[in-house]
Formats: structure tokens, C-alpha cells, sequence
């Protein structure tokens, strides 16, 4: 097997599905034409991928084997810095709470046994989402936004009442989340209810997505991979994806035992020790995150303020 992963390019005024190979992004449709390579069908969009993806996910694969060993045969896409947008349409966003002791801590959110609780999860709206290279907007209203890499599972069919031994077969693939968070709007003293998901999380750009999907069969144990992002040169969150306290599988079982699970619906799977809440350091203009993940990549964007 080997890797390979998904991207949507912006060429002109079309976007395109395009594999990342090594080093290397070309165009699905026209890399198929010029290898005589039928069995993948032409797609006008990584989504309606998506939606196909149990019937495509094979030939897809064996187009991407044969995309390598034929480079020279293709042409090599150079997109612009804003040209790599999210992978696809993002369906709904959920995120999972506190899902890494460390970062609960960080946070002084005290947890009881696991045995004794069931995941949380909050969900961000897909106007939060934005691709690589795209900036994240400072609300002018909060002087406390913080940063949070997240792998993200993404669903690839319906998926309702799953056990946790079948959850990830229902994973198309992995990319990379920055659940970006306005701490100082995260708490209301103006309800009895304190934490208030929508005003802290889900502000436009909130939600930086890519800079590609990686299928899952790219990825040899999505619970073992290291977890990292950096602000400017600074490294400031660096774990592995086995802390999690509830793994993949049992972040899908739980979401499916309340809703049906869609093709493109994004799964954040919780983020590690090292954001700003716990360093009293929060993102400013002229910041630039870097969030990245091992057999992913790396997911860049710049911070701006809102007026100025």
C-alpha cells in the first residue's frame, strides 16, 4: 500500500479533486485519462467522492498505486498558497471534549472515571471551516482565542447503532482540525448554564480543515500518531493520538447511538496538553499556526483581526 491522499484545488475558476502523492499533487480525472485508466469514474468534487466511497475507495487506490509509478507520465499541479481548499464539504463538525487527560488537567477540569461517564461532544457549524493557507479572523470581541489540533475522522457512509468493533469501517479517512476556541466567550455569567459552545467555538474561520484527507487504509493505526502544532516557531502542543481516552471507535459508537452518521461528516477526536488556556498565552495579528499530524501533513494558517 502505498500513501496518498485527497485534495481540492482551486485551478482558475473550477475546483478540482486532485491526489497528493509524494511531493506531488496531480489532477484525478486527468491523471486516469492519461494512464488509460477507466474504473475510476470522472468526479466533479472530493464530496461526491465521498458519498461513493465504499464503491470507489479500491479503484481509487489502484489509480493512486499507478499514479506513482508513472509520474512522469502526469502533469504536476502548482497551486497558489490559497489555492489548497478543505478537502471537501465538511456535513457537521463533531467534537469531542476533553478527551486527553493532560489537556483536562491543563484546563482544571476534573473528570471522574471513565467507566462512569460516556464522551462529550459539542459540534461546530461548516461556515467555521477553512482550508489551508486561509486566515482565522479575530473576533474583536475576544482577546483570549486559543488554538487546538485535533485528527479528525471523516464518515465515508451511513453509519447508526455501530459497535465499537465495526466503528471504523465506517472512517473514509483522516485529515487534520484546529478546533480554534474564544476562551473568554466560553463562559456566560448571564445564564445558570456557564458554558456556551456556540459563542466560544463557532465564530466563521474557526475551523481551519486539511490541508488534505488521507484514506484510512493510508494509515496503519490512527491511534498511534504524533500530534503537534506550533505558533509562529514555537512549538506548543506535542503528543500522540494514543492518549486519547476515548479512542475512535468509541467516539463513532457513541455518536450513533443519537444520530445517523453522513458521508463527509467530520468527527474531531479531542486535542492534546498545550494550548494557550493553560499558559496564559493567547493568538494575536501576525500569528501564523501550523498544526500537523504524522501520515497527514500540515495544515498552515495565519491569524488576522477582524477590522484593521
Amino acid at each position: 500500500m502505498i500513501w496518498y491522499g485527497i485534495a481540492s484545488i482551486r485551478r482558475g475558476e473550477e475546483v478540482r479533486p486532485a491526489l497528493v502523492l509524494e511531493g506531488r499533487l496531480v489532477d484525478i480525472e486527468a491523471s486516469a485519462k492519461a494512464l488509460d485508466f477507466d474504473a475510476v469514474p470522472a468526479f466533479d468534487s472530493v464530496d461526491e467522492m465521498l458519498r461513493r466511497w465504499p464503491g470507489i475507495v479500491a479503484e481509487l487506490s489502484e489509480l493512486a498505486r499507478a499514479a506513482a509509478a508513472n509520474a512522469e507520465r502526469l502533469e504536476e499541479l502548482d497551486p497558489g498558497p490559497l489555492d489548497i481548499l478543505p478537502p471537501f464539504r465538511a456535513g457537521r463538525l463533531f467534537c469531542a471534549a476533553a478527551n486527553y487527560s493532560e489537556h483536562a488537567a491543563e484546563m482544571g477540569t476534573q473528570l471522574t472515571d471513565k467507566a462512569e461517564r460516556q464522551p462529550y461532544m459539542f459540534m461546530k457549524p461548516a461556515t467555521s471551516v477553512v482550508g489551508h493557507g486561509a486566515a482565522v479572523v479575530l473576533p474583536s470581541a475576544s482577546r483570549m482565542v486559543d488554538w487546538e489540533v485535533e485528527l479528525a475522522a471523516v464518515i465515508g457512509r451511513d453509519a447508526r447503532h455501530v459497535s465499537v468493533e465495526e466503528a471504523l469501517d465506517y472512517v473514509a479517512g483522516y485529515t487534520i482540525v484546529n478546533d480554534v476556541t474564544a476562551r473568554d466567550l466560553n463562559e456566560r455569567e448571564d445564564y445558570p448554564f456557564k458554558t456556551d459552545w456556540l459563542l466560544g467555538k463557532c465564530f466563521d474561520t474557526f475551523a481551519p480543515l486539511g490541508p488534505w484527507l488521507v484514506p484510512a487504509e493510508c494509515i496503519e493505526d490512527p491511534h498511534n500518531l504524533r500530534i503537534q502544532l506550533r505558533v509562529n516557531d514555537k512549538m506548543m502542543q506535542d503528543a500522540s493520538t494514543a492518549s486519547m481516552i476515548y479512542d475512535i471507535r468509541e467516539q463513532i459508537a457513541y455518536l450513533t447511538t443519537i444520530l445517523t452518521l453522513q458521508p463527509g461528516d467530520v468527527i474531531a477526536t479531542g486535542t492534546p496538553t498545550g494550548v494557550g488556556m493553560g499558559r496564559g498565552v493567547f493568538l494575536k495579528p501576525g500569528d501564523v499556526m501550523t498544526a500537523s499530524i504524522e501520515s497527514i501533513g500540515s495544515l498552515r494558517n495565519p491569524v488576522v483581526p477582524e477590522f484593521g
